[in-house]
C-alpha cells in the first residue's frame, strides 16, 4: 500500500535517474507523457520510445517528426533554446520494434541491455479504432501486452509496469463501475466463458481461410484489390460480432478487456499499475491549454457545427459523457508510478474519468460550441458570415433510424425505381447516395451504444490517491493536479477544448 503523503518534489525525485521504456509514444496520451517527462525532470537517465520502423535511422526520424516536432514541446524549446537539440538527443532513445513481435521486435543484444537498464515499463500502445480487423486488434491490444510481460520478468531492477487500458473495458453496465481487475476469461453475458487463444486460433483461421479463397480466384489487379477489401471488412466483422457476443459493445473495447485479462495471467510478481482513463480530451492547462491529436467521438459534433455538413446528432444531451483532459491523465499516471513503485506483486487499478466526481452532460459541450460560433462566427473566402443552424438531435437510436428511412431510404428507392426505368441514367447518383447512407448507419450501428452509454465509472482508488496530494504553492498545486472536481466544463469547453480542435484537428 502506499505510504505517506505525496507532493511535486516527490513525483519529480521519483523519475530522476530513471530509465523508461514508452510504448505509444507517437500517439495523443505519450506526447503529453514524453514532454510532461523531460519538462519537469531534466535528470531523468533515458527514456526509450518504441516504434515501427524499418531501420534505426527511420526510427529516429519519425521520433522526431511526429513526437518532439509536435507543438506541444514548444515550451521545452523555447527553454533550452540552441542545446534543445543536444538535449533530447542525451535523454531519447529512439527503438526500432513493434510490440506486437516476440521481443518487441528488437534484436537479442538490444532486448538484454535494456533488460539490465529499465526501471519503469509504460505500454500506451493500442490501436483504438472501435472498427478494427479483428486480427490486428489481437495483435496489439492483447498480444502486444503478452510480449511486454515476457520482456518485463527480464528486468531484474524492474519497478513499475503501467499499462493504459480504457474505462469502457469494463462493459456497458448502467450502475457505478468499479475499479476492480477483468478476470481471465470473465464474459459480460452470463453463461459464456472468454477463452483467449480460441479467439486467436479463431481470428488465425478466418483469416487464413479468406486468404484461401482469395488467392484461388485468380483474377487481375483491380479483382484482386477488391478480394483485398472483401477480406478487410470480413475482419472487421469479425471482430464487432465475436465482442458482441461476449457482450462488449465494439471491438476495441473488447481486445483492450482481453490485454487486461493477459495481463493479469503473465504479470507474475511485477508491480503493475492500470490506468482506465475514460475519453481524453485536450490538454487543459500545461504545456499548451488546447492541444490534442485525433478526433474523438464528441468531437464530431464540434467539427460537424463547423462544417454545417451535418443537420442531425445521434446524442441525449441530457446524458452524461465521461470525459477527461490529457494533462490530468498524464498527471495521475505520473503520481500512481511514484507511490505505487517497487510493490511486489500488487497491482493497483486507477480509472481517471469524471462521471462520478463532476459529471458533464452532452448539453454543455453544445451549448458552449454554440456559444463559441456565436462569438466567433466562421466565415467564407469572400468575408459573407456563415449563418449558424440549429441541430436536430435523437435521443435513441430506433427515432435515428426511422428518420434516416424517411428523409434518406424512401427518397433512395424512388430514385432506384427511376434509374431502372430510365436505364440506369441515375446510376452513379444512386450508387454513390446509397453508399453514403449505408456509412452513416454503420457509424451508428458501431458508435451508437458509445454515445448512449449510461455507466459511472468509480475513481474512489484515485480519490485516495489525490487526498495524498500534499502542495506548497500554487504553482506545485497545478503541476501534477489531476482532480476533476476543479474543471468548470462550461469554461473548459468554451475557452479551451473547442477552439482546441478547430485549431489541431478540424484544418
Amino acid at each position: 500500500m502506499m505510504e505517506g503523503s505525496m507532493d511535486a518534489a516527490r513525483i519529480i525525485g521519483y523519475l530522476k535517474g530513471k530509465s523508461i521504456l514508452i510504448t505509444g509514444s507517437t500517439g495523443f496520451l505519450g506526447k503529453i507523457l514524453v514532454e510532461k517527462i523531460l519538462r519537469v525532470q531534466p535528470h531523468v537517465h533515458k527514456m526509450y520510445l518504441l516504434v515501427r520502423a524499418i531501420d534505426a535511422q527511420s526510427a529516429k526520424h519519425r521520433v522526431h517528426q511526429e513526437v518532439i516536432g509536435a507543438e506541444l514541446f514548444g515550451l521545452l524549446r523555447e527553454k533550452y533554446g540552441e542545446g534543445f537539440d543536444s538535449f533530447i538527443e542525451d535523454k531519447i532513445v529512439p527503438l526500432t520494434g513493434d510490440i506486437t513481435g516476440e521481443d518487441l521486435g528488437l534484436e537479442a543484444s538490444t532486448l538484454h541491455q535494456l533488460a539490465k537498464d529499465m526501471d519503469v515499463i509504460v505500454n500506451i500502445a493500442a490501436t483504438t479504432n472501435f472498427y478494427e480487423r479483428y486480427d490486428v486488434s489481437l495483435d496489439v491490444n492483447v498480444m502486444g501486452v503478452k510480449h511486454l510481460c515476457h520482456f518485463a520478468k527480464q528486468c531484474a531492477n524492474l519497478k513499475m509496469l503501467m499499462h493504459v487500458s480504457t474505462a469502457f473495458a469494463s462493459g456497458d453496465s448502467a450502475e457505478v463501475i468499479p475499479e476492480k481487475p477483468i478476470t481471465p476469461g470473465q464474459s459480460l453475458r452470463e453463461g459464456l466463458r472468454l477463452d483467449i487463444d480460441a479467439e486467436l486460433r479463431l481470428a488465425a483461421d478466418v483469416k487464413k481461410n479468406l486468404t484461401a479463397a482469395a488467392s484461388g480466384d485468380g483474377g487481375g489487379d483491380a479483382h484482386n484489390n477488391n478480394k483485398t477489401a472483401d477480406e478487410r471488412k470480413a475482419m472487421k466483422e469479425l471482430g464487432l460480432q465475436r465482442a458482441r457476443h461476449f457482450g462488449w459493445s465494439n471491438t476495441y473495447v473488447f481486445a483492450k478487456a482481453m490485454g487486461e485479462m493477459v495481463l493479469e495471467q503473465h504479470r507474475g510478481d511485477m508491480p503493475v499499475v492500470i490506468m482506465r482513463p475514460s475519453i481524453i480530451t485536450s490538454v487543459r492547462a500545461d504545456p499548451l491549454p488546447g492541444w490534442m491529436q485525433g478526433t474523438r467521438t464528441i468531437d464530431t459534433l464540434i467539427i460537424g457545427y463547423a462544417k454545417q455538413n451535418i443537420s442531425c446528432f445521434l446524442a441525449d444531451l441530457r446524458m452524461v459523457m465521461d470525459v477527461i483532459p490529457g494533462d490530468m491523465v498524464v498527471n495521475a499516471m505520473l503520481a500512481a508510478a511514484a507511490a505505487r513503485s517497487g510493490e511486489k506483486g500488487a497491482l493497483a487499478i486507477y480509472q481517471p474519468t469524471s462521471s462520478l466526481r463532476n459529471p458533464v452532460t452532452y448539453a454543455v459541450l453544445y451549448r458552449s460550441g454554440a456559444r463559441h460560433f456565436i462569438e466567433h462566427p466562421r466565415v467564407r473566402d469572400n468575408g459573407e458570415v456563415i449563418p449558424n443552424k440549429e441541430m436536430r438531435f435523437f435521443s435513441t437510436i430506433p427515432r435515428f433510424r426511422l428518420y434516416m428511412i424517411l428523409t434518406f431510404k424512401l427518397p433512395l428507392e424512388i430514385l432506384h425505381a427511376a434509374n431502372l426505368l430510365l436505364c440506369g441514367t441515375f446510376s452513379k447518383l444512386y450508387n454513390d447516395s446509397n453508399r453514403k447512407y449505408k456509412f452513416v448507419m454503420h457509424l451508428v450501428d458501431v458508435y451508437g451504444p458509445f454515445a448512449f452509454f449510461k455507466g459511472c465509472f468509480d475513481d474512489t482508488n484515485l480519490e485516495s490517491l489525490r487526498s495524498t496530494m500534499v502542495t506548497k504553492s500554487p504553482d506545485e498545486d497545478e503541476m501534477f493536479n489531476f482532480d476533476p472536481k476543479i474543471i468548470d466544463w462550461d469554461d473548459y469547453f468554451y475557452r479551451i477544448h473547442i477552439p482546441g480542435v478547430l485549431k489541431y484537428v478540424c484544418k
